[in-house]
């Protein structure tokens, strides 16, 4: 069951402490911090506990304090032994080395304290096991086990497997999950379930589990994700929310009178003057953008301002290691006046003290907004500070919502990966590797981790026929079995003496990403692209590179082909990898904004009413009314009981649904209503999509009358629809590589042989063009592509669901346009969004505004 902690008061908890961790804890600090006060005694109870707090709010000791008070007992007394007591687990290498010295400095001050009170004391040994580790350090490891285990995900598989270190592990008293919000939402997380029930099924008895967790929501099945499940019920869990203890100031700023009137010029000069007088004004300023690209942008605009001298940096996954590291010392060392990041700063490494976040643009959820805002005022006491900066209408609509709602602590749900195969593929040979197994003893293991709570018997029998070589097609292309297993005593095990290196060199989740080679058609190189751009592309698609534009004709190996075209409106920018997508719960909301401004127009109080009950300035109130009530003057306002589509016949003819879903939702419908438009107007459909819709685009003489359009949304085959626009896509070919290497279909490492990411990629062209021949869609491992492409990258549940309310709840309503409308601007030009294109981009933007002004004046 999973129950609400309780505050237990600082005399409670200090009754169950060591005296020595006791009096330290009283000489170095005035009293328990929430956190603490939820944590400690529920672990000495024996009880698992999930915390949810902000940064800074002493989570790490909350976590740990009961441990080392165990410890200190045994150390007093003589009895600590040669294994590991605590196992804690992060997704950071970089948090890994924060947590070793901030257990080593309490530790060293604990030994002193004992020396002064003439204390004998064992030594209490912290290590830390990662990829980097190197070998001597694992020796040493393995002769003298470390009573506090620090390490990752990937290295807690492989040490599970090691024949006689996990001999050490074998009476585990805690395991600690840290940054619990980066894992659950993603195949690292589901990798990391089930290790903790392999750690689990080989103890004497049960382990304490504690978690730690930033703003997350719904917190009770972040618990479940966290304990498992016992027999089919879900394990005991106390759940505490602290986030709500540390206060949070957020405003919206909008540097611009006029949106749509203002240069390009005009923008970057308001925009980065605005940024620059609040940087100078606070102490440190951490500042995040949505992309790489933009992170550079901003430190060259930033110093240009405030001068070369001025300390600032920028932070994000493009640069080295050595430089990441060298920003994030002066930053905790108050070098820098100012960090401009990507997303590379939102989990927990210690950054030292920032008295203010700078937004730019909307971060697109809640939960992330908050999670970044916090990183403001380190200390629980401290406020944290956070200002928005929009230059976009539909930003601005967005991050008003987001920003009321963030205030109110209304956060989205996240999103966590149902039972995916390649996942389990690799802990079944690890499995494999420990002992022999019956098939429902393993079973039973693995359903015990909550992604896979509902895994069939017949889903775990293929992946067990897949990986015990049952198919000779696969032996053919050197796909070779990696277990045995008996299909009439129902049991498995491992296969030779080489599955074990293969384990250790290809486990783990995360993807081998690499650029994109963009050639011509006569093997001119053009430049290059990043795989998840490239990812994203369907054939005919257009995209600007290096200032010219291109269309995608084939892909080959890791080059995608192309022929370079003019005067042709780009349907994919450049940027839209990297961009991050609005959560549907946020996408929700703003529609119901949306029906609140339909009403406030109408009456004439948007401005008293936006300024009143959101957190926003003059000019967002003002831009939003005048968005919103041009909107209504030129088309309709599309909202929470009205979807609006808009049809614009130009020299093609352009489809506008305002879905307002979020991209992931809105990708899956827009390629099954382009993929049912194709097949009935026998052409090919392109489309373009973002978070508050997409837009079909057709050739001039293809058509679609009102009765296609409607019949476009019947929910019928809608799955299977999806499927077959995915066939022959760059999403199914990329993604099929991923999956066929996580399940050890193709070995990214054969006995210390590196296969270049070019060679995993011709091998999965072939074997994927085989297996849908040879075996359909049911087999794992495509199996696994399809509901990763269609669940996760895209979100195939909200998008039936919001697809099942269109008439009935929300009303169907299509229109004529002689222009894109304001709210479908956006979706227009959205091609032409290129920073080459920056200046022509808003030149287009003003004309159309101009033109749909005086249209608008014309017809009132």
């Amino acid at each position: 069951m999973i129950i609400q902690g309780k505050a237990y008061s600082d005399e409670e908890i200090k009754k169950r402490l060591n005296p020595l961790i006791r009096e330290w804890f009283e000489r170095k600090y005035e009293s328990f911090t929430p956190p603490q006060k939820y944590a400690i005694v529920e672990a000495f109870e024996g009880r698992n506990v999930l915390i949810s707090s902000p940064t800074g709010s002493g989570k790490t000791l909350a976590a740990f304090m009961t441990a080392l008070s165990k410890l200190l007992d045994k150390a007093i007394e003589g009895n600590l032994e040669d294994r590991v007591y605590v196992v804690y687990v992060s997704p950071l290498k970089a948090l890994n080395n924060d947590i070793k010295r901030n257990l080593e400095e309490p530790l060293k001050e604990i030994y002193e304290l004992a020396r002064e009170k003439k204390v004998d004391l064992q030594r209490i040994r912290v290590a830390v096991r990662t990829g980097d580790t190197d070998s001597n350090e694992k020796q040493r490891q393995l002769r003298k086990p470390p009573h506090i285990l620090i390490t990752t995900p990937e290295s807690l598989a492989i040490v599970l497997c090691s024949p006689k270190f996990s001999n050490s592990l074998k009476r585990v008293e805690f395991l600690i999950v840290d940054e619990l919000h980066a894992l659950a939402e993603n195949k690292r997380g589901s990798h990391l379930s089930l290790s903790m029930e392999r750690l689990q099924e080989i103890q004497e008895s049960n382990m304490v589990r504690i978690g730690l967790s930033a703003t997350i929501h719904p917190i009770e099945e972040v618990a479940r994700f966290l304990v498992g499940y016992e027999n089919g019920k879900e394990r005991d869990c106390v759940v505490a929310d602290v986030t709500f203890e540390k206060k949070i100031d957020i405003q919206l700023i909008s540097p611009l009178s006029n949106i749509f009137t203002a240069t390009a010029e005009e923008i970057n000069e308001r925009l980065y003057s605005t940024i620059a007088s609040l940087v100078k004004n606070s102490r440190t300023t951490l500042i995040f953008t949505n992309t790489r690209s933009a992170t550079e942008r901003v430190v060259f605009n930033l110093k240009k301002i405030l001068g070369e001298d001025f300390p600032i940096s920028a932070h994000h996954s493009s640069l080295s290691k050595e430089v990441r590291l060298e920003v994030e010392e002066k930053l905790k060392n108050g070098e820098l006046r100012c960090v401009v990041s990507s997303t590379s700063l939102e989990l927990g490494i210690d950054i030292g003290y920032i008295d203010l976040v700078i937004l730019i643009g909307s971060p697109k959820s809640i939960n992330r907004a908050l999670q970044r805002i916090g990183r403001s005022g380190h200390r629980l006491h401290e406020v944290s500070v956070g200002r928005i900066i929009v230059v976009d209408h539909d930003d601005l609509v967005e991050c008003s919502v987001l920003a009321k709602e963030a205030l109110e602590r209304r956060l989205d749900r996240i999103h966590m990966p149902e039972k995916p195969l390649d996942v389990l593929c690799q802990h079944v040979v690890g499995m494999a590797i420990e002992r022999r197994w019956s098939v429902d003893s393993a079973l039973r293991v693995i359903r015990r981790a909550y992604p896979y709570r509902h895994l069939t018997k017949e889903e775990f029998l293929s992946v067990l026929r897949y990986l015990a070589g049952r198919y000779s097609e696969l032996e053919d292309k050197q796909v070779y079995g990696k277990i045995w297993f008996d299909e009439e005593s129902m049991e498995f095990g491992r296969r030779g003496k080489m599955v074990r290196p293969i384990y250790y060199l290809n486990t783990g989740t995360i993807p081998d990403e690499v650029a994109i080679a963009v050639v011509t058609k006569d093997g001119k190189m053009v430049g290059k692209v990043e795989e998840e751009f490239a990812e994203k592309l369907l054939k005919g698609d257009i995209f600007v590179l290096a200032g010219r534009t291109f269309r995608f004709l084939k892909s080959r190996g890791m080059k995608i082909v192309v022929e370079e075209v003019k005067d042709e409106k780009p349907t994919v920018p450049s940027w839209f990898s990297e961009q991050l997508p609005l959560s549907y719960d946020l996408a929700m909301r703003i529609q119901n904004f949306r029906r609140e401004m339909e009403v406030r127009i109408r009456d004439g109080y948007a401005v008293d009413w936006l300024l009143k009950n959101f957190p926003i300035d003059e000019n967002s109130a003002y831009s939003m009314a005048e968005y919103f009530d041009e909107q209504a003057r030129f088309s309709i306002i599309p909202h929470s009981e009205r979807l609006v589509v808009e049809v614009l016949e130009e020299d093609r003819n352009h489809y506008f649904f305002h879905t307002l879903v979020g991209r992931r939702a809105n990708n899956a419908i827009a390629r099954v209503f382009a993929y049912r438009a194709g097949k009935l107007k026998r052409c090919n459909v392109q489309f373009t999509v973002n978070d508050n819709g997409f837009v079909l685009i057709l050739p001039r003489y293809r058509m679609l009358d009102y009765d296609e359009i409607e019949d476009l949304f019947t929910l019928e085959n809608f799955r299977e629809d999806l499927k077959e626009s995915l066939m022959k896509t760059e999403i199914l070919r990329r993604r099929f590589r991923h999956v066929a290497v996580r399940s050890f279909m193709i070995l990214r490492n054969y006995l210390g042989r590196e296969k270049s990411v070019w060679r995993q990629q011709i091998n999965a062209d072939t074997l994927l063009k085989m297996i849908l021949k040879n075996f359909g869609t049911e087999f794992p491992v495509i199996k696994e592509t399809f509901r990763e492409i269609m669940e996760d990258a895209m979100d195939i549940k909200n998008a039936m669901e919001y697809l099942s309310k269109i008439g009935k709840e929300i009303k169907l309503e299509i229109t004529r346009v002689p222009y894109p409308s304001p709210f479908g601007l956006n979706l227009y030009v959205m091609g032409e969004e290129d920073v080459v294109l920056m200046e022509d981009r808003r030149k287009v933007l003003r004309e159309l505004h101009e033109k749909i002004m005086s249209y608008i004046s014309a017809n009132s």
